[in-house]
């Protein structure tokens, strides 16, 4: 979030109330992260239209007031946050309740395990391109398994045959340079 904006005063007060529990306060993906034994356990955060609280095990809270909402996104699995577009939303007793849950639940071990996806398919498409050119079959193998499977994903789910024609010819060169799809440099 950038300074001055709209939300400074509301933001300032949400990580007033979480420092006052007790947690740790360390930086991660750029912004202030609450950790307790080292887990992550909330972040305060800002957007555009809205400031919120996120649980990190969220999906372990029992939301007895039902104030949390799933964060959007296939991807997203036991990420919940609290949204709050004025001050007067702010409820110290609440939000402290729903953090001491947030300890408890990390203290008894209730934290999101992501689970293994099954490896993608290769596109025939791909594989003949990496039988011409085995320098490029070499370095698609040293990439990592989540890299590959960007590649797998990004090249099969064109519709058309000349979209994937043209996916193939832009992911070559990335492919060799060892790059993965969505590196920094790589945006498509």
């Amino acid at each position: 979030m950038e300074p001055g904006n709209e939300w400074d005063e509301e933001i300032a007060e949400l990580k007033f109330i979480v420092r006052s529990t007790g947690l740790t306060e360390t930086i991660k993906w750029g912004t202030e992260v609450y950790t307790h034994h080292g887990k992550n356990i909330v972040a305060v955060v800002g957007f555009k239209n809205y400031f919120s609280l996120w649980f990190f095990d969220g999906v372990f809270l029992k939301d007895k007031h039902k104030v949390l909402v799933t964060a959007k996104g296939a991807n997203t699995k036991a990420l919940r946050h609290w949204q709050f577009s004025t001050k007067a939303e702010i409820n110290i007793k609440l939000i402290k309740e729903y953090i001491r849950e947030a300890v408890q639940n990390a203290d008894e071990g209730r934290v999101w395990k992501p689970q293994k996806s099954e490896a993608a398919a290769i596109p025939d498409m791909l594989v003949a391109a990496m039988k011409k050119n085995k320098k490029m079959q070499a370095a698609f193998q040293k990439l990592t398994p989540y890299k590959q499977k960007e590649y797998i994903t990004h090249l099969s789910s064109a519709k058309r045959e000349e979209t994937r024609k043209e996916r193939l010819e832009k992911m070559i060169p990335m492919i060799l340079a060892g790059t993965g799809l969505n590196d920094v440099n790589n945006r498509l």
